[in-house]
């Protein structure tokens, strides 16, 4: 950060560079979003969430808190190769600023390609009139970022489906209970709640959960 400083003061960088640069600050939320684990993490801890009847514990701040750092943790490979083959040499002057862009991307288009459906990637290919390549990475980003979020969703909404089946029984068997007893007037929810949140803390479920989103992703 100081090296960039001191060409700014001095004048050395290019209008177009810090211009260049300005746009990916602004685009790197929308990385972090489309092209990282974040969508489907996110999904699954909001499922598990309302799932559990609790709609504001843990908050939206937290759920987007602990969701950043497990993207980090899961992308942290793909972040070392970026600095390793892209950003030191660029920094060292030994690319140039293009051959930097093109090898930060290399990985992000493995770690995509790696947790993409083929089926949807051909969809993609198919609709975009992209000429088929012997190798999925060499698709552009046009084609790998859409089929890759599509998977994205899929797997999250999956995911929130199969956390959704336990407390819902809790639901039925409570509801049931209830109505066996003659007690219609009383809310099933609040009697649900305090049992599913004894389950859930007594299997561990947060670990549970977070081992398992991390190791959901190849």
């Amino acid at each position: 950060m100081s090296d960039l400083l001191t060409q700014l003061n001095g004048g050395s960088v290019p209008t177009l560079d810090i211009l260049m640069l300005t746009t990916f600050a602004a685009l790197i939320p929308s990385i972090v979003v489309m092209m990282t684990s974040f969508t489907r993490t996110i999904i699954i801890l909001s499922f598990t969430r309302n799932a559990m009847g609790v709609q504001q514990a843990p908050p939206n701040m937290v759920i987007v808190g602990i969701t950043l750092f497990l993207t980090l943790y899961i992308m942290n490979p793909v972040i070392q190769r970026i600095n390793e083959e892209a950003y030191q040499p660029y920094r060292n002057e030994e690319i140039t600023q293009e051959e930097a862009v093109e090898r930060a991307m290399e990985p992000l288009k493995e770690f995509m390609v790696r947790n993409t459906y083929k089926s949807t990637l051909d969809n993609f290919v198919r609709m975009s009139n992209t000429p088929e390549q012997e190798q999925a990475i060499d698709y552009p980003l046009t084609v790998i970022v859409p089929s890759f979020m599509t998977s994205e969703l899929k797997r999250g909404f999956t995911a929130g489906f199969l956390i959704y089946l336990p407390f819902l029984l809790v639901d039925v068997i409570v509801s049931t209970t209830l109505m066996s007893m003659g007690m219609v007037m009383l809310p099933p929810a609040m009697i649900s709640m305090p049992f599913k949140l004894l389950l859930f803390v007594t299997v561990d479920g947060w670990e549970l959960l977070f081992s398992s989103i991390v190791q959901s992703f190849h």
